[in-house]
């Protein structure tokens, strides 16, 4: 099978998977948003939970998958099992001190993190001590999140994709579950969701268990915690983790300044929140999963020295991103308003929550194709086991990224901290994107890929606009209104295909392989 092959058919399974979770996760959030809107519980909700999934991200599947897939993937490649299991297991029994020490110490101090991370908060005694307490009850996800980050490293380094791009359905299931039942049951509500949280963790760990007993992680149990492998993973791992400190700093800056409700708006902490969450759908659903599939498939071609298959991997996977991901953007950006109206419009989540939250996300899917174009770049350089130069120009974006907040938040209020992060992130793709090109051959013909599908693009947004906009009808309830945001969906997906067959006839092919699922 080629490698290209390789790259749609793994991408697609974990798609799959991934659809799955976030077909889940929106029934999640619809469920919350009809329960608690963007009101203070949700916006406590928010915080609490942004403090363990910033540790989980630092020792998460984001550094833990990045710098732990190239060491052992290479072992599995070299045929060396004996070594990838031991490895594993003196990772894990690291990870398993570090994080309690890590956890720990969070409950200590989690008064001051919540105070330091929403300072608008401190204005409102009541909305800031249910944040701290949720927190408190939120923290050890970390842990169990972590961990369930370990078992898809492991798995993703022997090309198994599938059960840990399923594992996030079990967060989800437990969610739904936890706000349907315990939620009305409880004599403070949103108590029910941390519940939720925790015992959804455990879920993703234990959806793992049995295919990394089977493929041996238990056979040989060692109770040590060095190996010469290990000092290699936490070189890849500490310059991507301060890569990814730098993207959750953006996180906390929006934060931040969205808990200055007297600049930016009431409601705004949720409003990014939702949005984001609605931005997330595309990207994790093809971004994260192609860059998932991609770190070891090119870490396989630098450790043979194949330069040239690396290349042509990089420009299939980069036009595959513009493929995807400028239309999804488009249309976002023209359905914004309806898309949120027909998801969460209902029990708490006002018209006024409506207003603020598409307007969050016409801004904050600009950077969609940036996002993910980041991710397969970043999956690129960690092939050539260099990770620092990731984190310094993250590290640009993040400057760029505050200016843009603390200038856009006064005229665009909410809205601004969604374009500055936009704005950010396609600033670093495009800075990566000139540094590649200098380290693997130019990139240059992936410009006139990118204008090619943009004209598509375009010309799909037109067509969405009339259709959904110009025509009058199924508009009376919201029940309609999703049928026709449905069907005019179903329209620009065939508005874009017809309009990429006659400008972008190569990347048409791409598309046309990742929807018809052709092999």
């Amino acid at each position: 099978m080629s490698e290209n092959k390789f790259l749609i058919r793994s991408t697609r399974l974990i798609g799959l998977a991934t659809l799955a979770s976030r077909i889940l996760g929106f029934v999640r959030d619809v469920i919350i948003a009809k329960f608690f809107g963007t009101g203070m519980r949700a916006q406590a909700f928010v915080v609490a939970f942004r403090i363990p999934n910033l540790f989980r991200s630092l020792f998460g599947e984001g550094g833990t998958n990045s710098a732990v897939v190239p060491v052992l993937s290479r072992l599995d490649q070299e045929g060396k099992k004996e070594e990838f299991w031991h490895v594993a297991t003196c990772l894990l029994n690291l990870l398993l001190i570090l994080l309690a020490a890590l956890t720990l110490l969070g409950e200590l101090f989690m008064p001051y993190i919540v105070k330091a991370i929403a300072p608008g908060f401190i204005k409102d005694p009541q909305k800031l001590y249910l944040s701290i307490r949720l927190a408190r009850l939120l923290f050890p996800y970390l842990l169990l999140a972590a961990l369930s980050a370990y078992a898809m490293a492991v798995l993703n380094s022997l090309k198994n994709f599938v059960w840990s791009a399923l594992a996030p359905c079990m967060l989800n299931i437990s969610l739904i579950a936890s706000a349907l039942i315990l939620c009305p049951r409880l004599k403070e509500p949103v108590d029910g969701l941390a519940i939720g949280v925790l015992a959804g963790g455990l879920l993703q760990i234990i959806i793992q268990i049995p295919i990394l007993a089977q493929k041996g992680l238990f056979k040989k149990r060692n109770f040590r915690f060095m190996h010469p492998k290990i000092k290699e993973i936490g070189t890849l791992f500490l310059p991507r983790t301060l890569g990814i400190a730098v993207y959750q700093i953006n996180i906390f800056v929006d934060t931040i300044l969205g808990s200055l409700s007297w600049i930016v708006g009431q409601g705004a902490v949720a409003a990014l929140y939702y949005s984001n969450r609605l931005v997330q759908f595309p990207l994790a659903l093809f971004g994260l999963a192609l860059a998932q599939v991609a770190i070891p498939t090119m870490s396989g071609m630098v450790a043979q020295g194949d330069l040239d298959s690396l290349k042509k991997t990089v420009h299939f996977s980069l036009r595959s991103v513009f493929t995807i991901m400028i239309p999804a953007t488009v249309g976002i950006m023209v359905l914004s308003r309806p898309i949120v109206s027909v998801l969460f419009q209902r029990g708490s989540f006002t018209s006024y929550s409506t207003e603020i939250t598409s307007a969050v996300l016409f801004f904050y899917c600009l950077g969609l194709t940036g996002y993910a174009g980041v991710k397969v770049l970043a999956s690129c350089f960690y092939a050539f086991k260099d990770t620092l130069t990731p984190v310094k120009i993250a590290g640009i974006a993040l400057l760029i990224n505050i200016v843009l907040n603390l200038i856009l938040m006064w005229p665009l209020k909410a809205s601004g901290l969604a374009l500055a992060t936009a704005i950010a992130a396609s600033i670093n793709f495009a800075i990566l994107a000139v540094i590649l090109s200098k380290k693997i051959g130019h990139l240059v013909q992936l410009w006139s890929a990118l204008a090619r599908v943009t004209i598509a693009a375009a010309a799909m947004g037109s067509g969405l606009w009339i259709i959904f906009y110009r025509t009058g009808f199924l508009m009376q309830n919201n029940f309609l209104l999703a049928v026709k945001l449905g069907l005019t969906i179903i329209a620009g997906i065939f508005i874009y295909s017809v309009f990429l067959k006659i400008f972008a006839k190569e990347e048409s092919e791409i598309f046309l392989g990742w929807i018809l699922k052709r092999k």
